[in-house]
Parts: structure tokens; sequence; C-alpha cells
């Protein structure tokens, strides 16, 4: 899940927590650069200012998990399908992920501090349109709206903290705070989301948004000054607009099918034009002068497989957490409160996983932690894949859930790890860049085909069938994690 991507910081490597624009590595910033400096007059504002770029990476971070126990809730209100959910989850992050690129380097050509008033700006809007929604197509565009703010606020916000805290030491404790703010979004996002639907009602969710989003707004600019583009830098917009249309059109024509047939010519046309964009984006990339990612980046077989296995390995998680959320109140009958607390053996067995992850690595290299974390993972979705109609939360959900809770946390970690073997100052800020926007785009994707397969799969209405296309999704998963053990273990013996 794309929030993982903070969740090691300070634990295994920092550099992977820096935009595609950090100052430290495609753009670094010398003693004689000319860049003016946003940095504040004393040292007790910088950690002011870091506090309000960790408050709008909260919020971000929330809106990832916050919706996840308020689905069964927003379908009943909105009148939407179990397959047209997905796009509440999907639409923020496939945008977030398509478009982060382009928003390092948005921060190069306009500025960090203002590229951060912009994207928090468009990211409270877009809250606020989410929370107002009377049908699922404008709570959709909101959420595609959302996803762009995070592209655009969230590499500036890194890139503000590497020029805030420039001593290496200082730095690293500043990346440090703000990863740890940031994933706990992951828990706190979960609990919000029961807590606020069962007490208030599921559009409160994104309501909480504008308020906190204004105080950033107005705070920042007492707090940072304007800084200069650092660059000249021309724009890859096709490369950019390619890389959202197409896992947006694939993940139309899967959730068309879904809901419809295979062979919908909606469906299928929806799948060819992702297919087209996406061999169009590699095209542009290698053709243009100016790249959102070197092709040659992906020779690298360690970090191509790591890569690889990070994509499914997402896509696995996504869906756990999508079916489990359904599984305990559609199935076993739990109000939105009660699926909140639930998930906490969840987040907390995350959270402890977590912090011995660098442990791992030290004792068995990178390579055999991922496949650890594979492995656990794919314990807890094989469990998962196994669940009856009567079912119970401690025996029939609990156990999977907190093993792929840990595997989650290993595993991604461990893969982040991998996917900067042998990166160089020129090359470090597009191997994060790329690794955050596979993790997005992949548990999107992931998510809208295994429950896209699963709902073609199970038609009927019952809940006998739901439950059963649910087990079919799970089954589906698993063979993605197979997939990703085989990459890891082929391509990656060289980050052992």
């Amino acid at each position: 899940m794309p929030v993982i991507a903070e969740l090691s910081a300070g634990h295994v490597s920092p550099t992977h927590s820096r935009a595609p624009c950090a100052p430290s590595l495609e753009n670094p910033v010398h003693s004689h650069d000319p860049v003016r400096s946003p940095l504040p007059a004393d040292g007790r504002r910088r950690w002011q200012a870091l506090a309000f770029l960790s408050l709008l990476q909260l919020l971000i971070a929330v809106d990832v998990t916050v919706v996840t126990i308020a689905l069964p809730s927003i379908g009943a209100d909105l009148d939407a399908p179990v397959s047209s959910l997905t796009w509440v989850v999907t639409g923020y992050t496939v945008v977030g992920g398509g478009l982060l690129l382009l928003g390092g380097r948005l921060c190069d050509l306009l500025g960090r501090r203002r590229m951060f008033l912009v994207g928090a700006g468009l990211f409270g809007v877009a809250s606020l349109a989410a929370g107002l929604a009377t049908d699922l197509t404008t709570l959709v565009l909101a959420r595609f709206a959302q996803g762009a703010g995070e592209a655009i606020a969230s590499p500036a916000a890194m890139s503000l903290i590497a020029l805030l805290f420039p001593g290496a030491r200082e730095r690293a404790r500043a990346l440090s705070v703000w990863g740890a703010i940031s994933s706990s979004g992951l828990v706190v996002g979960v609990l919000l989301s029961g807590v606020i639907t069962e007490l208030l009602h599921w559009r409160a969710i994104f309501l909480v948004n504008p308020p906190l989003v204004l105080l950033v707004l107005v705070a920042t600019p007492l707090l940072l000054r304007r800084d200069a583009p650092t660059a000249r830098v021309r724009l890859d917009l096709p490369g950019a607009a390619l890389l959202t249309v197409a896992p947006l059109a694939l993940v139309f024509g899967i959730v068309r099918a879904g809901e419809r047939s295979w062979t919908d010519p909606t469906a299928t046309g929806s799948i060819l034009l992702a297919l087209v964009a996406f061999g169009a984006f590699l095209l542009v990339e290698a053709r243009t002068r100016r790249p959102l990612v070197d092709l040659r980046f992906f020779r690298h077989r360690v970090r191509s497989a790591a890569n690889v296995a990070t994509a499914l390995l997402s896509a696995a998680l996504s869906t756990t957490f999508f079916l489990s959320t359904l599984y305990l109140q559609d199935v076993l009958g739990f109000d939105p409160l009660a699926a909140a607390l639930a998930f906490l053996p969840f987040c907390l067995a995350l959270l402890l996983a977590v912090t011995q992850v660098a442990r791992l690595v030290g004792a068995l290299g990178t390579t055999r932690t991922a496949l650890l974390g594979l492995a656990t993972t794919a314990a807890g979705v094989a469990w998962l894949a196994r669940l009856p109609v009567a079912g119970d939360l401690w025996v029939d959900l609990l156990p999977g859930m907190v093993a792929v809770a840990v595997g989650m946390a290993v595993g991604l970690i461990a893969l982040q790890n991998a996917a900067l073997t042998d990166v160089t100052d020129g090359d470090a800020g597009v191997a994060s860049g790329v690794q955050r926007c596979v993790d997005q785009l992949g548990g999107a994707t992931g998510l809208a085909l295994l429950v896209g397969i699963a709902s073609a799969a199970s038609p009927d209405a019952g809940t006998a069938a739901q439950v059963a296309g649910f087990r079919t999704a799970f089954q589906l998963a698993l063979g993605g994690l197979a997939l990703a053990a085989v990459a890891v273990a082929v391509g990656g013996r060289r980050a052992t």
C-alpha cells in the first residue's frame, strides 16, 4: 500500500524517502547554489514548519485507508455495486501514482513552497467536494483530484524538508519524524473511518480535511520563505498523461467487466486503450530528451525484480484491506465502529513488525528478508482464501490479517531497499519515485483486477456467492505472491 513507503523511514535506508525533486538527489544544493532557501530565521521555526508539512502528509496518508470501513455505507448511500466501489479506493492512488513523477518535476520548475501550497489547496478543495458528493461519479472525480493534490504536495514537502535540514544527521532525524507521523495515518485512517462513520456519517471522513488544510495553507507562508526554481526543466507532459491514462483505463475496463462481462465492448475497449497507452508511454520515454523515467533504469535486474514484486505484493495488500472490510460488515454483520476495532490487531502487528525490519535485513540480507515477508503474506492470504459464509472473526479472519500485516511490513520495506540497489546521486530520486509509483499503481490496478475477476466469477447477489468471490480474489492474490517470490529469487541475488 502507498503508506508503507513512509513506514521504513529511519529503519532501513533514508534514501527512499526523498522526492524525485529532493535537492540532495537529482538536484544537489551546494553552498554556491543561487537557489534562495526557504530556511526560517531560527531552528525552532524549522521544526514548526516540519510539523505543518507533516500534518498535511498525515491527512494524505489517512485518506488512503479512511474509506476502508466506510465503503459499505458509501455503497448503500450512493447505490453502488461492490465492483464500482473499488473506484473510491483506486481513483485516489492511481492518479496520485501516475502524476507523482510529474509533481516532482513541477517542484523544480515552479518552486517547492508554491507547489506545496498548490497541492495542499487542491487536496483540501477535493476533500470538500468528496464530502458533499451526491453520487458515485462525483465522489470518484473528487478522489481523482485528491490524488492529484497528493502527487504535487508530497514530493514538494519532502524536498522542503531536505532544504530545511541540510545536515545529514538532522535531515535523517527530520525525515524519520515526517515518516513516523505520515505512517501513523495508516492506523488513524482505519480507526477514524469506523468512529466517524458510526457516530456521524461517512461524508465526515472527508469534511474533516478542509479546516486542517486551511491551517496548513495559512501557517506555511508564515514559516517558509518563497524559494526560487532550482532548474529550467522540460516537462514530459505526454509521458505523465499516458502514465495516468493507462491505469485509469485498465481499472475502468476491469470494473466494467466485473459489472457486465469480459466481452462487453466498453470493457474490452478500455483494456485495449490501457495497453496502447502504456505502449505509447514506453515509446515517448524512449524518445524524449527529458523523460519522466529513463528506461535504461530498468536494465538493472535487482531493481526491476524488486519493483515487479512490489506491484504484486501491493495488489495482495490492497485486496486484503478491501475484502476484509466487506466481509466484516456485509457477512459477519459488524457495524463500522466494531469493524474498525477489528483492524486493531492488524495495525499493531504492522507497527511492531516495522521496528524489526532493519534487524532482519542485517541478519538475513535484503533478498531473504523480502522472501520472508512474501512467504508470511502468502500464509495469511492462504488462510483468508478459505473464508466461510458463517465465519468467526478470531478463527477465520484475524490470523490471516495479522500474518498479512507482518508480511506487509517486512516484505515491502525489504523490497524498497532492493529497489535502491546500486543507485547513485544521479538516479536515486528516480529510483525512489519509480518505487513509490509502482507501489501505488500496483495496489490500485491489482485491487481492481482481482475484485473484478472475483465479481465476474460470482455474479449472484447472495452472501454465499459474495464470499465465494472473496475466496477467488484471495486465491488469485496468492498466485501473484508466488510470482513475486520467483521474481525476487531469480532477480534479487545481487541484493543479498
